[in-house]
């Protein structure tokens, strides 16, 4: 298995940007989502990932509650020079029922999160701040507004948007320039390659795909999440992973799996390696963020930007993402997907 081969390449944040790692570390699964944590080994994780090149590290208000904020503090404050911190607002939790979230764009709540970020992180400027998920009740150009007034203020120096249309990054675009669309975009996921990838390369707007190993799945940890999983895991609640189509769709990795063992390499860095070729295939910057508590596996996932397919091999791993059985979320409306 090809592991620790060196440091990895860099890519450009937006246009005029910085250049960071040319894969990045999510940092959620180090304090919510994916079951028990282990901060001794998440730390760990976080300091080899720098080491090894990665530079962008990605996390949001609503992960814990604020938890992976304060969690990763420390490490950013050791390496502030070093490091590109990403976070992001708009999904708020209600004290009464924590297990909710609204989403909210307005701009007293915008100016509220990026405070309270701002103190947990222990930081005087956010580097990267994200629309985490779009509330069609306020218009784009209102919030990217607000967003571009804490760029003026010095309290975020570059804006992002997750889970947006094309007409919707090209309205915020108008606004403010946006250096990175935050998408979820795997060998399973691969809808915004229809319009918002293309408008992304218009634009000059790096894309920063989110799960591109599928949650895991496409690395094979799991097969079924009701079976292997914890009952905090919150992939238990995620269509594609459960009953028939866990099964339907863990027999799709079998084309993976064949061009892994043609590399001498694990099927999650094909995976990985196909998200990165992405960037040549589309002529933009791509920068996957792989999320792992673990320092061994981003020895693996940094190693995969190693990795060049052959387009042969692509051909063979293109026709998988038509197939997979399941939507991301059960409730599809918290993205992009119904709006495009």
């Amino acid at each position: 298995m090809m592991t620790d081969v060196g440091r990895i390449g860099t890519a450009a944040l937006g246009e005029g940007g910085p250049e960071v790692g040319v894969q990045g570390l999510g940092c959620m699964g180090m304090s919510f989502a994916y079951g028990p944590t282990d901060a001794d080994a998440s730390r760990a994780t976080l300091e080899r990932a720098l080491e090894l090149g990665v530079t962008l590290y990605d996390t949001a208000d609503a992960y814990g509650a604020g938890d992976n904020e304060r969690f990763l503090a420390p490490f950013f404050k050791a390496h502030r020079d070093e490091v590109v911190i990403a976070t992001k607002f708009a999904l708020s939790i209600p004290p009464e029922d924590p297990t909710r979230r609204i989403i909210r764009n307005d701009a007293p709540y915008i100016r509220e999160a990026v405070e309270a970020s701002l103190k947990r992180l222990d930081v005087d400027v956010i580097d990267l701040y994200y629309m985490h998920r779009r509330d069609v009740n306020v218009p784009i150009e209102e919030t990217v507004g607000v967003m571009a007034e804490l760029v003026r203020e010095g309290k975020v120096k570059q804006l992002g948007l997750s889970e947006v249309t094309a007409d919707e990054l090209r309205a915020a675009h108008g606004v403010h320039p946006i250096a990175a669309v935050q998408s979820e975009w795997s060998l399973f996921s691969r809808d915004i390659e229809a319009r918002v990838v293309p408008a992304a390369r218009e634009l000059g707007v790096t894309l920063v795909p989110y799960s591109p190993l599928g949650r895991g799945f496409l690395t094979g940890s799991f097969v079924d999440a009701d079976q292997d999983l914890t009952a905090d895991d919150f992939r238990r609640r995620q269509p594609r992973f459960t009953g028939d189509n866990a099964a339907a769709n863990a027999a799709l990795l079998e084309p993976v799996r064949s061009v892994a063992e043609a590399h001498g390499v694990t099927p999650g860095q094909i995976a990985l390696a196909w998200v990165h070729q992405r960037s040549e295939v589309h002529d933009l910057p791509v920068v996957p963020i792989p999320g792992t508590r673990k320092p061994t596996r981003v020895e693996e996932n940094t190693a995969a930007t190693h990795i060049t397919l052959t387009d042969e091999e692509l051909a063979l791993l293109d026709p998988i993402a038509a197939k997979v059985a399941g939507t991301r979320y059960a409730d599809m409306t918290f993205t992009s997907a119904g709006r495009e």
